[in-house]
Order: structure tokens, then sequence, then C-alpha cells
């Protein structure tokens, strides 16, 4: 990824210049249009960065657990994913993160005119782009385009909030000043099927598999606060092992856990894919070894305890057949979602980024905070399938194509032809997820598929 390149088009954004530090400033430049942007190139550098963000942001605010699509819902969108133009995430986070770029914020000027109508942006909204084409009223001339449109791009969208993705309608879009998203989904696979983004895109992604992966080492700086969280970990329990593996662990079950056929899912998959030992039960003796033994240190995060009490009894109370040395660690089991206390949040933020630094990653299907685990590390985890009817999958996991999350909610939509349309089968670098067979995700030509 061009870094330079990539500063250099996040440069208009800055919103501490001093030349519109107040509201009449601010409307005559909403008015004029900001003759200055490249608005191709800036959309299709901050519209990346923004499903980035929003990918963060749905781990620390995850619903729960019987909302079994892993959106988040409504309400605290409603709260924390006003500002597309800034972030997604909620003032009540700013202590999780660092600003990325020195005199700019990712939130909005307190008195940024039309910050107090964000409340009533909704799929119903008269500034909706969606609502409007599908009761015709949009005009669009520019003379006649408003100040200012609203994109819903959450899970629930519609047919006409999806015309988003099309070349067309970007032409119209890229007229209006300002453009104001809300969205719970990482939608940049569909950003690459879109044929003016497309230049512009390979230029700052050459290599495709790895846009989550840059912007995130790019953009995520853990706050003080959270690095102490993470630095202190990793020294005390991980930074002496030969191996870490980390294991992530999110179920979609009505109650707390743990379940067996969880546990015997991430136990078959480890041990077939020759990430932990398998362990000799009829013996007490460490079983002799070809080499010096190994120390691998198994980092676990989960909401509950048990699957880590399980794997740690497991290799205390028996040797590994290989010799090595198995040390199991959980740094935190806060047995439900707990997004309103702000030490819940850094802790989940700490155990993403401490997952990151693991050698090998197994990671839960349908998870953001897996899929931000494995972007941050540079990392092709393990996938576990999603279990049906609580009974362990066969085969337990696969080995993911690239370390991009997957987009949970893609358009099925030929633009041009007005048709559906595979979207997953039009270009090589945009593909079926592993974990969710109707989701998009980008990879390398030269990805394993």
């Amino acid at each position: 990824m061009d870094l330079y390149a990539f500063r250099k088009r996040l440069s208009p954004l800055k919103l501490s210049n001093p030349r519109v530090n107040n509201q009449a400033t601010w409307l005559t430049h909403m008015k004029s249009g900001f003759n200055t942007m490249k608005v191709i190139k800036i959309l299709s550098a901050c519209l990346v960065i923004l499903p980035v963000l929003v990918s963060l942001s749905l781990v620390l605010r995850n619903p729960p657990a019987d909302q079994v699509n892993g959106f988040v819902d409504a309400r605290i969108l409603e709260k924390n994913a006003h500002n597309a133009t800034s972030t997604g995430v909620g003032n009540d986070m700013t202590d999780l993160f660092c600003e990325p770029f020195p005199e700019t914020s990712w939130f909005l000027p307190l008195d940024f005119p039309i910050k107090d109508q964000f409340g009533d942006l909704d799929q119903k909204s008269t500034r909706c782009y969606g609502n409007m084409l599908k009761n015709n009223k949009l005009n669009t001339s520019t003379e006649s385009l408003p100040s200012y449109l609203y994109l819903h791009l959450v899970h629930d969208y519609d047919d006409q909030d999806k015309l988003f993705f099309c070349d067309q309608d970007q032409s119209i879009l890229q007229k209006v000043t300002w453009l104001m998203m809300k969205t719970d989904n990482y939608f940049v696979p569909s950003l690459f099927l879109i044929p003016s983004f497309e230049q512009e895109l390979n230029k700052l992604f050459p290599e495709k598999g790895t846009v989550f992966h840059h912007l995130g080492r790019y953009l995520f700086h853990p706050s003080n606060q959270v690095w102490g969280l993470i630095v202190r970990y990793y020294q005390a329990y991980l930074a002496k092992a030969d191996e870490r593996i980390g294991i992530q662990i999110r179920t979609f079950e009505t109650s707390p856990g743990p379940f067996q056929h969880v546990m015997d899912q991430v136990l078959a998959c480890t041990v077939k894919e020759k990430l932990l030992p398998e362990v000799d039960t009829q013996s007490s003796s460490v079983p002799p070894s070809s080499g010096t033994p190994k120390l691998k240190a198994v980092l676990i995060t989960s909401l509950s305890s048990g699957y880590f009490e399980i794997v740690r009894n497991l290799y205390w109370e028996n040797p590994a057949v290989t010799g090595d040395l198995i040390g199991v660690y959980q740094p935190s089991h806060e047995g439900h979602q707990q997004t309103e206390k702000q030490l819940h949040n850094r802790k989940a933020w700490a155990e993403i980024f401490l997952l990151s630094l693991s050698d090998v990653l197994v990671s839960s299907a349908w998870s953001t905070f897996g899929y931000v685990a494995q972007g941050l590390g540079g990392l092709k985890p393990w996938i576990l399938y999603k279990p049906e009817n609580q009974t362990a999958p066969d085969p337990p996991c696969r080995r993911v194509m690239s370390m991009e999350p997957c987009f949970h909610a893609p358009p099925f939509y030929d633009c041009k032809a007005k048709t559906g349309i595979d979207t997953g089968k039009l270009v090589p670098h945009v593909r079926h997820c592993e974990d969710m067979s109707w989701g998009l995700k980008l990879v390398d030509s030269h990805d394993e598929l």
C-alpha cells in the first residue's frame, strides 16, 4: 500500500482547518461543493476507511448472542454511527484509540451545522438517497442537488439503498457536498466492483487481500490505557513462548455455555491441523522428545471461562505426545456483553490486539472480533465452521483464503443489466467467504482458493 499517496488523498478532509472554524464558513463551504476535493479519489480512499473502522466499532459493541447475524442493533447505531464523515465510532470510545493523523479528529466539530439533524437520519428520511430514488424525489442536476444526503448501508438496506454500489449512482453522489453514512458492514469488497473506483483502488492496494491489514495497522493505535493492558499481559504470559496460538471462540447460542460440541470442534480443529499436539491419556510421565521441548502459549478469548478451563486441564493433567509444554491463558471472561462499561471495551480491544500477535490463529465463523484480529495480525486463520443443531461440523475448520474480513450483506445486482447476478464470480479478487456462503471477501490472485 502506498501510504504517502493515502495520506495525500486524506489531506482535504482536515477538520481542524482554521479557515473553516465557524458556522458561517462551514455553510459557505457546504454550498460551494468543496471544489478543491477530487471526489472520486476521496471516495475511493475514505469509503475504504469507514468500514474498517466500523468493523472494530462493531466488535466493541457486539449485540446479544441471540442476534445470530452478528449485526449491531438499531438502538446502538442510532447512538453511535451517525458521524459518517468521521468514523461511526461513538464519542464514549475516544479513550480506546489515539488519533492517527496530526491536527485532525475522527469526530466532527461540535458546531458542525447539521449535526443536530443526525438523529433524524434513517431509511425513511427525506434526505435518504435510497428513499429519494424510490419516491422519485431526486433531481440529478448539480444546481438542484441537496447540500447533503444520507446513505443507509446498514444490513437491512433495500434495493434502492444498494444502488450506492453502482457507477451511475456514484456519478450523482460525487456532486453532493456532504454524504452522511450509517453502516454496520465491512463493504469494501463491493467497492472493488465499482468501475470508476478501480484505478484509484488499484493504486492504493495492489495486493487486494491486504486492505484491512494495512489500514488497520495504519489507523488503529491503542490508547495508553489499552496499550498498558496489552504490554503487561503479553510480557507476563506470552513473550517467552516459542510459539503463540490464538483461539477466538464466539458462539451464537442463547445460553452462555460452555458447549461440549463447540469444545469438541475446537480440539478437533487444532489437533487435526497440528496446531496443538495430542495428549497421552494413558501415561502420566513426560514422553521422550527428539529435541528440546517447545513452550507453546495458547491464548483463548471467550466470554465464558469454560473453554479455557477444559483446555488448560487437558494439557495439565496429560502430557503432550510431542513432549512440548503447553501453557493456556485467558485474559478475561466477562460472561456477557457489557458495552456500557468502558473497562469492558478496553479489555475487548486489548484481547483483539493480543490475538493479532499470535503466530497462528483459530477464529469463529461470522465473528467481527476474529476478523479484526486476523486483519491486524496479517494472519490467515483456521476458521471454525458455524455449528448447526448443536453438533460439531465435520470438517471442523478450514484455512481462509485471505486475511480480509467478510462482507456479510453484499448486493447481488448487475448495475448495467439491471438484473440479479452473483457478485462473487465477477472478478478474481472478490470471492465468497469461507464461513458465509453469500458473503464477499477480497483475495489476491495468488491466494489459495
